[in-house]
């Protein structure tokens, strides 16, 4: 694992600093911030076949499975091709692994001491939970993003606009899988029972995500457990982004409360306002001694 050293700065306050030293002080702690980030990008840097691994699996999903299922369900019932349909929720699985692996690192640094190291360093734990949050997010947002480059393969222009708001809705998807992962990390003591948790609650909220098929085609008790799954919001979200840059492409429906569906700003806030949430909550019993 890479080292990492958080340390006090050497220099005096700089000239205007006022008497409690408050801006000194929040330098440090985002000097703090950027030692985590830094981390986890040269983490993902170095481990370029572990990246490549991950990135298989989503790939293959729609290559293979969205080929396959392409010819056999008509164009006319999705308002776009599979593959299309089926992109925005392999962007999604793109980026929920290497968010919730943010979850997982942190349960066995705890066990192998070396979380125990990292809190000895002078500064707050919230600041350093934060930094865990924006490092999953930006590496989970950077493998997504490598997902793009087959969006010609879909049949999706390369367009700016649209590649620009996908990037966006992956970070906003990444920020809030990344915060409910630490959430439950400070959570649980034991990495097993953390697995556990997952193989038995992520493959059905996926599956209750759109990303494979539309809601509107689950009966109605899985509509409602979808309606609080944040995986179909950031799925909804990005299906939106898609359809204006689709030919005679037409939403298919997606979230709806009681026959009526949120507009697309209501679904970032409400995923931002999820992962805030998770990331307070984090951060509350991260505080807890250890």
């Amino acid at each position: 694992m890479t080292a990492l050293t958080l340390r006090a700065p050497d220099a005096p306050d700089a000239p205007g600093t006022s008497a409690d030293g408050r801006p000194a002080r929040l330098r440090h702690e985002l000097r703090a911030v950027h030692a985590l980030v830094y981390r986890d990008l040269l983490r993902l840097s170095g481990q370029r076949a572990h990246t490549a691994l991950m990135l298989l699996h989503p790939v293959l999903y729609l290559l293979v499975l969205g080929g396959g299922l392409g010819a056999l369900i008509p164009r006319s019932s999705l308002g776009v091709g599979y593959q299309t349909y089926l992109f925005p929720g392999m962007l999604m699985m793109t980026v929920q692994t290497p968010a919730i692996m943010v979850g997982i690192r942190l349960i066995t640094d705890r066990q192998s001491g070396y979380l125990r190291e990292l809190l000895m360093a002078p500064v707050s734990r919230s600041t350093l939970l934060l930094g865990l949050c924006a490092g999953g997010t930006l590496t989970a947002a950077a493998q997504g993003a490598l997902l793009l480059g087959l969006a010609g393969v879909v049949g999706l222009p390369y367009d700016p606009v649209l590649l620009a708001t996908l990037l966006a809705g992956m970070i906003l998807a990444s920020f809030t899988i990344t915060a409910l992962s630490l959430a439950l990390a400070v959570t649980l003591r034991r990495a097993e029972t953390f697995h556990t948790l997952l193989g038995v609650v992520m493959m059905p909220l996926l599956f209750l995500s759109g990303g494979f098929f539309p809601l509107d085609t689950l009966p109605g008790w899985a509509r409602a457990l979808a309606g609080v799954n944040p995986l179909a919001y950031a799925v909804d979200l990005l299906r939106r982004c898609v359809t204006p840059h689709v030919p005679a492409g037409r939403a298919t429906p997606g979230i709806e409360w009681a026959g009526w569906q949120p507009p697309l700003l209501l679904e970032g806030a409400l995923l931002l306002a999820g992962g805030a949430l998770g990331l307070l909550w984090a951060a509350r019993r991260f505080n807890r001694p250890e």
